[in-house]
């Protein structure tokens, strides 16, 4: 094992997958935390693997030995350039689409294409940029991100929430949609549907998507409105 010590290329390619290795595990942790579908080991091997190909991609270019034959011409960084194009299946892996339209897993996607991005530039040689890039990132995303939610425009610190109401009489739709407006729940789309229960009756089934202050949690939106004596029967969730 001496000679990948002793060779200055050999323990430069360690030190380079050591770092790209160690920079992803802080990304890693953030989603780990968040208890996000990417987590320590995805972004460890994506990280560390981008930067394999990176130097490999490198060290072929300005290595491969030039023929009298043929004029041989090679893109230093082609394979480091095809990782960010084939990283984008994992991304679209974790990207999903809920029942209630919401779309969930961009960051963890965007989070994914970034950890390919430290283990090229890592493998590139920019060990300073990438350590700047990641704490730029980790900062954004843990100070910056939650500290203009509470004091930014107010429609920043709003959150979209799902509902779905059975109500007895078509008339009180419109008594809901006054009572939501009063507690500052602003109505973006709604969608109403008849649900039979017996022999020319029916519930209302009344879909509502609005938003409202994030300051107001999931059990307080039930409260106020499965009190109304004209709900049956509701369901909501905060859209993620």
């Amino acid at each position: 094992m001496d000679f990948l010590f002793n060779d200055t290329s050999s323990l430069e390619v360690i030190i380079k997958l050591v770092i790209a290795g160690t920079l992803s595990l802080i990304i890693g942790i953030e989603r780990e935390l968040k208890k996000k579908p990417v987590g320590l080991k995805t972004s460890l091997v994506i990280a560390t693997f981008s930067c394999l190909l990176t130097i490999v991609s490198i060290d072929t270019a300005y290595t491969t030995p030039p023929r009298g034959d043929i004029n041989i011409t090679m893109d230093p960084l082609r394979l480091a350039a095809q990782v960010v194009s084939g990283i984008g299946f994992l991304g679209a892996g974790v990207i999903l689409r809920k029942g209630n339209d919401s779309i969930t897993g961009l960051t963890t996607a965007a989070m994914i294409w970034g950890a390919a991005g430290i283990g090229i530039a890592v493998g590139a040689g920019f060990y300073i940029q990438a350590l700047i890039t990641v704490i730029v990132v980790v900062i954004g995303i843990e100070l910056i991100a939650p500290f203009l939610i509470k004091i930014g425009p107010k429609r920043l610190r709003m959150r979209e929430v799902s509902l779905k109401v059975h109500i007895n009489n078509v008339d009180n739709i419109s008594t809901l949609l006054a009572k939501m407006k009063e507690n500052k729940m602003v109505v973006e789309n709604i969608c109403i549907k008849d649900i039979p229960i017996a022999d020319n009756k029916f519930w209302h089934e009344v879909d509502i998507r609005f938003a409202t202050l994030i300051s107001k949690d999931t059990i307080s939106i039930y409260n106020t409105l499965h009190s109304l004596e004209y709900v049956e029967k509701i369901e909501i969730e905060y859209v993620a």
